[in-house]
């Protein structure tokens, strides 16, 4: 029994009495911690699938556009034509705090404004296919970046769901049952030693009161009583 190594004093008894009051409000807190997670979750999963389906889409979409393209031009031209890109994009990442997990915000940036210069190709030799491919890519580009950020922030919410459960339930099934076992255990003890202190004051006081005046009040009680 974990009682068995409980001190049963009064300065034990209050400082277990904190120590449940503190768990039971932490309990609540993460309770409802644990219910914000899985409300924000939820939302992260459905944006997640939406997010998804319009990636595979817009892939789908840009691969049967390439197919196109390479049926109608031979294999040098357009390895030429994709060989030396003209822009750059550039990743910035940052992190946003949602509930205390750091959730990754990815942000990304063009060497220059111009829409055009995604095309490293002139337009004389290649077809308007690999025009619509190179387009299509450069519009689900943002989606595809967006996804990884939901996606990672899916994982990263469903950790922190998952630690949180276990110190609610270790609350709830451990330490608030055992901290309550343990004050009846110490109030129990100190009742029987209040109980036993107090047979014993009535003892030395009967003792006591006997030396003094020579009688013993049991006795008295018995003669008074007839036996």
């Amino acid at each position: 029994m974990a009682n068995q190594n409980v001190n049963p004093t009064r300065m034990e008894l209050t400082a277990r009495k904190k120590k449940l009051v503190t768990a039971i409000r932490g309990h609540h807190l993460l309770k409802d911690k644990r219910d914000e997670l899985m409300r924000q979750f939820l939302d992260l999963c459905r944006e997640n699938m939406a997010l998804r389906k319009k990636v595979e889409e817009g892939l789908s979409e840009a691969n049967r556009k390439f197919v196109l393209a390479k049926s109608g031009m031979d294999d040098q031209t357009l390895a030429e034509a994709l060989m030396a890109p003209k822009q750059e994009v550039y990743l910035k990442k940052s992190t946003r705090n949602v509930m205390s997990v750091d959730i990754p915000v990815f942000e990304c940036e063009t060497r220059t404004p111009d829409e055009n210069d995604m095309y490293s190709y002139g337009f004389a030799f290649t077809s308007s296919d690999l025009d619509g491919a190179v387009k299509a890519l450069s519009e689900v580009f943002k989606d595809m970046l967006k996804l990884a950020e939901v996606e990672k922030a899916c994982r990263l919410m469903s950790a922190e769901i998952e630690k949180t459960r276990r110190r609610v339930n270790a609350l709830e099934h451990v330490i608030i049952p055992d901290t309550q076992d343990a004050i009846r255990y110490i109030t129990m003890k100190l009742d029987e030693n209040e109980r036993s202190t107090q047979v014993r004051l009535m003892k030395v006081k009967d003792m006591m009161l006997n030396e003094k005046h020579g009688y013993d009040k049991e006795k008295e009680a018995m003669e008074a009583s007839g036996g």
